[in-house]
């Protein structure tokens, strides 16, 4: 009975896969057990941005329409694998409108996931088995690298020294997390390229997409690019989020975009791992995608806006390397101090919380200046308002003055 009531003992009588094991620790947790020491004061809040979360929720209209969606019947029937019909003629919609006219996609290359890890992991498992490797940028997403694929660097000649017979694919985010650096059209297209002329998958993250002003990301989708033999379905597996675009992360939907040839196996993964995925979501958003476009638009403004905020007010000794989409990588100017101790002093003792480069890989090598720098920390931009990123500042500025950290 000592169990039941959480008395028992914490061994357990069985074994823990050695997968799991060796699989980092969930970073976002860790940085609240930071937070939760700060002694935050009415004039001295904890001023949180770890996470890549949305700043502001969705509109009223999707609100409303969500709740009647969950209040009916039949969503809470099982849906079909690929997801709601409807959402997914919806999303081809937006994709034109993204990515061009001219765009050559149709309802059957997408399928909807809860969630855009989801997608991620199905995807990851569709292309590789055991002894595969998936090339990652360092640094890199950390649920990403939780799936298990072998690191790289940045460039397209690193990663083609890189791919072995046993690579099934190269895994990009841009704009980047935790970086925020936008991969350039150019850059992209040398990626499909390379991945192309090797035969294997180029798997593109583009959760952050909404956020690039102005658009389109790039031409992949276009029936002429890169080149003039190209076929966006031969090579390329686009992954997407409406976690920030929609500011529904809590709701778990994101999509792949890819040849139907190979949703066919992703679907075979999909149903052993969601069956489905949540269908209130879907049902509420699908007629309602058009009309989030003025309110996607404004946030991306917004979220510029904030960007250019940081950049003007944070204390000179901080660097920034790269900003765009959510986030924010900054040098801190301490000696003899790595990020994450910086970012747990900084979250114990003065309520900042963020996160250190070392959560994203073992360093921020082909980011940072030098090639062992582990000074790099990710700012969300987008979780905070413009006063906070104002008391952000403001907080760094004050530390700076008192703490006893040596600078450079």
């Amino acid at each position: 009975m000592s169990g039941i009531n959480g008395k028992g003992s914490q061994e357990l009588g069985f074994s823990i896969s050695q997968n799991v094991r060796n699989t980092d620790v969930p970073p976002i947790p860790q940085a609240a057990a930071w937070a939760g020491k700060y002694r935050l004061t009415p004039s001295r809040p904890l001023l949180d941005m770890s996470q890549g979360v949305p700043g502001t929720p969705p509109p009223p209209q999707f609100l409303e329409a969500l709740a009647l969606a969950s209040s009916s019947p039949a969503s809470a029937k099982y849906g079909t694998i690929a997801g709601e019909p409807e959402l997914r003629n919806a999303l081809q919609a937006e994709m034109k409108s993204v990515y061009g006219q001219d765009a050559d996609i149709t309802p059957d290359d997408i399928c909807l996931t809860t969630g855009c890890n989801m997608a991620f992991m199905a995807t990851i498992m569709t292309l590789a088995g055991p002894g595969d490797e998936v090339i990652l940028p360092i640094p890199w997403y950390f649920n990403n690298q939780r799936n298990d694929p072998h690191n790289a660097g940045h460039t397209t000649q690193l990663c083609a020294k890189l791919i072995t017979g046993r690579t099934k694919a190269i895994a990009l985010v841009t704009p980047n997390n935790p970086t925020g650096a936008i991969y350039s059209p150019e850059t992209i297209k040398a990626f499909a390229q390379l991945a192309k002329d090797r035969g294997i998958a180029l798997v593109l993250d583009e959760t952050y997409r909404d956020f690039i002003l102005p658009g389109p990301p790039h031409s992949l989708f276009s029936p002429s690019a890169p080149s003039d033999d190209w076929d966006w379905r031969r090579n390329l597996v686009h992954l997407f989020s409406f976690s920030k675009s929609y500011c529904v992360p809590g709701h778990r939907l994101g999509a792949i975009v890819a040849s139907p040839a190979l949703q066919q196996y992703i679907h075979t993964v999909l149903d052993c791992m969601q069956i489905c995925p949540p269908r209130p979501v879907q049902l509420a958003l699908a007629p309602l995608m058009p009309s989030f476009r003025p309110f996607i638009h404004a946030s991306a403004e917004a979220l510029k806006g904030r960007h250019d905020l940081f950049r003007a007010n944070l204390p000179p000794p901080w660097k920034i390397g790269a900003q765009g989409g959510f986030f924010a990588f900054v040098r801190h100017p301490f000696k003899g101090m790595g990020a994450t101790e910086v970012c747990q002093r900084l979250a114990e003792e003065w309520g900042i919380v963020l996160l250190p480069a070392e959560f994203f890989g073992s360093s921020a090598a082909g980011v940072a200046s030098e090639p062992d720098d582990d000074r790099w920390i990710r700012f969300a931009v987008a979780n905070v308002d413009d006063d906070k990123i104002r008391m952000v500042c403001e907080r760094l500025k004050d530390h700076l003055r008192e703490a006893a950290w040596e600078l450079d």
